[in-house]
């Protein structure tokens, strides 16, 4: 499966990538303002690589097909889980990845991202990404498969840096699941940057000031 993208560079000849997807129903422009509120001149130019979901029906909008990482199959989120259209879905990150090293971009040098559902392939991908990454940052989502991770996590990325951000009043996925997926990461020895928000299943302007001062952090 190849993906659509969206590229978005603060400056020319890029030194770094944030690979960004976006959540259940949305598409690559979703997070494409949120960047320009960015600034990180501090760290060099920065490549905004937004994916496109593929278009799938999703089993939780009564099959209407809509563009999905991979199928939400109900509304637990982490009971049922859709682990063919995920490693799928984490395939085509990897090639995204190996793509933006291809161009010159260290894999020291990425950060994988999402919201939702994109927050889950994020760090579903990340870490068990075979090469070392700058950090991995997910928005107002959950962990995906985590009774394999210890098994398949990657070596290189022990240790990651992880920036995740929830809403105390996301209706969507609860803030249980975001203090849940913090809890798991840190057992397994991740520094974890967790931060909660006044804010629905969303993204307000005290979060991206937060991810402003980590980006500029993991990519120093």
């Amino acid at each position: 499966m190849s993906l659509e993208v969206i590229e978005v560079e603060t400056a020319a000849n890029p030194t770094a990538t944030v690979l960004w997807m976006h959540g259940l129903g949305a598409d690559g422009q979703d997070f494409v303002p949120v960047a320009q509120e960015l600034s990180l001149a501090a760290v060099g130019p920065v490549r905004f690589v937004f994916p496109n979901a593929p278009v799938i029906p999703v089993t939780l909008n009564g099959g209407y097909p809509m563009p999905a990482w991979y199928d939400i199959l109900g509304a637990e989120l982490t009971q049922r889980q859709d682990e063919q259209g995920m490693r799928r879905t984490q395939g085509a990150i990897n090639t995204l990845i190996a793509r933006e090293t291809a161009r010159g971009i260290a894999a020291s040098r990425i950060v994988v991202a999402g919201f939702s559902q994109g927050c889950a392939m994020a760090l579903m991908t990340g870490l068990r990404y075979p090469e070392r990454l700058a950090g991995i940052m997910g928005l107002s989502g959950y962990l995906p498969l985590l009774a394999t991770l210890a098994a398949e996590r990657s070596p290189a990325n022990h240790g990651l840096p992880v920036f995740l951000g929830h809403g105390r009043r996301d209706g969507m996925v609860p803030l249980a699941a975001g203090a849940a997926t913090r809890d798991a990461l840190t057992a397994l020895g991740y520094p974890v940057d967790w931060h909660e928000y006044d804010m629905e299943h969303s993204v307000c302007m005290e979060e991206i000031a937060d991810i402003n001062r980590w980006l500029l952090r993991v990519l120093a």
